[in-house]
């Protein structure tokens, strides 16, 4: 059985959590964290603390905090045992100080509130050393079934890549819900056609799944669209967007 100490209390440290503790092969001994209303929810399963420099021993401590964090948690655990993993996508494994270092990358937008089935979810994995790959290994596996080992450029290139489809597309939902409470429709209406846009590419690829004026090059649609446009961020986007598409397709058309 592996223990493992978890540090932050944020969505993913949750999240990680309530996977972790459905794994019949690794076990969350201590959460640690800053924020002691968040640790009060943690108390309820497991030993808790709001001090870093007061963290059990364990085979794995897994860092789930902010970015710019991570460095600093870190040194907390310079002296301990087991694996030190952060689970950023962003960032690179040397920032960690132990030399027993590594990755623990789920791939994944992580909403608190939001239930997810973690087997999945791709997890992507990184170690300095060979020994300590394989116990995150063995951890990734417990609680998913698509376990990658990627590297740190790679990892970086996989999560920019993330933000275009996950967290660009997400803002450009809630450009389409501002247009249609402007006009007093629902946003209901489009989420028949979120979903299937989201199914076609798990078939064709986003090339030959594109549709729309842009890709159609209908000028007199897209001209259209652009006088009802009232926020010029949203004038300069559908410019930007149309003009990104038509490049794509223009030997073809």
């Amino acid at each position: 059985m592996l223990n493992v100490v978890l540090l932050g209390t944020g969505n993913l440290a949750r999240h990680l959590f309530a996977a972790i503790s459905k794994s019949d092969r690794a076990k969350i001994v201590q959460v640690v964290g800053r924020n002691l209303n968040d640790l009060a929810w943690f108390s309820h399963h497991t030993a808790v603390s709001n001090d870093f420099n007061d963290v059990f021993d364990a085979n794995i401590y897994l860092i789930a905090v902010k970015d710019d964090a991570i460095a600093q948690v870190s040194k907390c655990l310079a002296n301990k045992p087991g694996v030190v993993a952060h689970t950023s996508g962003a960032t690179d494994m040397d920032v960690l100080i132990p030399e027993n270092k590594g990755v623990f990358y789920p791939l994944q937008s992580f909403t608190k509130g939001r239930e997810l089935n973690f087997k999945n979810i791709p997890i992507c994995i990184e170690a300095k050393e060979e020994s300590s790959l394989q116990v995150l290994k063995e951890l990734a596996n417990s609680i998913s079934d698509n376990v990658q080992e990627i590297d740190s450029e790679q990892r970086k290139k996989l999560h920019l890549a993330a933000v275009f489809v996950s967290n660009f597309t997400n803002y450009l939902y809630g450009v389409g819900k501002e247009i249609c409470v402007e006009e007093g429709l629902s946003f209901d209406l489009l989420k028949p056609l979120i979903l299937e846009t989201a199914e076609k590419v798990q078939t064709f690829a986003p090339r030959d799944a594109q549709t729309g004026p842009a890709r159609r090059k209908d000028r007199l649609s897209m001209q259209n669209h652009l006088k009802l446009l009232k926020n010029e961020k949203h004038i300069a986007l559908y410019q930007l967007l149309s003009d990104a598409i038509k490049e794509v397709y223009e030997e073809k058309l």
